[in-house]
């Protein structure tokens, strides 16, 4: 198991800033397509890209497999978002928001000769807003901030008190 990074209280903060920032993110875009009547993957994942092109376009092809895939995307960067804000399960929610995040960013890679008909807001070549995301949720994930600042650290404490308990 991995063990709580210890930082000065500063960066800690700062850390625990971002975790939240990102799980904003995350539970924006989560709820703003659970809200979204028609809301569907498949126009993103009909145009991919790259090295799991043909495995998103065929995914896109298959309504139940769609539809799973819908739902899995919506419950997903909502929980995950609700995690990372309320610094609950914070490993775990930062490692599903990277895997998130890597399909995202697998499906519309920003490479040279790749065009979309969705469009960006910027010009980006390898390294876009998707990969920036990413590295920021590997730091929320090596740092443990929900111990600092979130449920995380209540739950850690249950866990770590309960075998002393027992062995009274």
């Amino acid at each position: 198991m991995m063990q709580a990074t210890t930082f000065e209280r500063a960066p800690m903060i700062a850390i625990t800033a971002l975790r939240v920032l990102v799980g904003w993110h995350f539970l924006y875009e989560g709820l703003a397509k659970l809200t979204a009547p028609s809301w569907t993957a498949a126009g993103y994942l009909k145009q991919a890209k790259g090295p799991l092109a043909e495995s998103f376009r065929w995914l896109a092809t298959r309504p139940d497999m769609l539809a799973t895939a819908d739902l899995m995307t919506m419950w997903g960067l909502t929980i995950v978002g609700a995690c990372l804000i309320l610094g609950l399960f914070t490993r775990l929610a930062s490692l599903a928001g990277i895997g998130f995040i890597l399909l995202f960013y697998l499906a519309a890679p920003p490479l040279i000769g790749y065009f979309y008909a969705i469009p960006s807001e910027g010009s980006y070549l390898i390294v876009n807003k998707n990969l920036v995301e990413a590295a920021a949720l590997v730091v929320i994930l090596l740092t443990g901030s929900g111990r600092f600042a979130g449920l995380d650290r209540i739950v850690h404490g249950l866990i770590s008190r309960r075998p002393r308990l027992a062995a009274a």
